[in-house]
């Protein structure tokens, strides 16, 4: 009896690690009023002179969390939030040329080394919240500085065997790899910026 309580405790144990990986996320267009009070306090400042500013809610399987969207000094910017209004990070749209050279050639060795293809769907910087306060995690986003604690994010179509999947790749600054994520394709019933 206690073997068979054993390995039902790892089976579903093992089924709940596997699921972890994968993220299940779904974003819903919001109006400004239905946004966290908290975080807009954070960002009204910055919103002043922004363009095609979206609110989003996002739902996945773990969290609920919300984001605005919005094109300020050419950059597209996302600014995620807890469900409570608490900072978690700021995203900025990248394109190669806006990471050095040796982190990127690490980038592309691991992709080219884990896929048997693949296609860079869409690149990001990402500012967590961690390193530093929030308000100096803001100013340095919207400065756009090139600091040691920054990740870029890769939406990667990869063949792995014998059908593409979507990944999300986390990367540290250097290039290093740190997180792989398999994601459902995205519902693109919104507009993304």
């Amino acid at each position: 009896m206690t073997s068979k309580l054993l390995f039902t405790t790892v089976f579903i144990f093992c089924g709940v690690f596997a699921s972890a990986q994968n993220k299940y996320e779904r974003e819903y267009r919001i109006k400004k009023s239905q946004f966290p009070e908290k975080a807009l306090t954070y960002i009204q400042e910055k919103l002043d002179d922004a363009r095609r500013i979206r609110f989003y809610k996002e739902t996945d399987s773990t969290k609920i969390s919300y984001e605005a969207k919005f094109k300020k000094d050419r950059l597209k910017y996302s600014v995620e939030f807890t469900e409570d209004g608490t900072l978690e990070d700021i995203e900025i749209l990248i394109k190669p040329i806006d990471i050095p050279n040796d982190a990127f050639n690490k980038m592309n060795t691991y992709l080219r080394d884990n896929f048997v293809k693949y296609r860079i769907r869409r690149m990001y910087q990402q500012y967590p919240v961690g390193e530093y306060d929030v308000e100096t995690t803001i100013k340095n986003a919207f400065q756009n500085l090139m600091l040691p604690y920054i990740k870029y994010g890769f939406i990667v179509s990869g063949k792995k065997d014998k059908a593409y999947e979507q990944f999300e790749i986390l990367f540290n600054s250097e290039g290093d790899f740190e997180k792989l994520r398999k994601s459902l394709p995205p519902n693109y019933d919104h507009v993304l910026y």
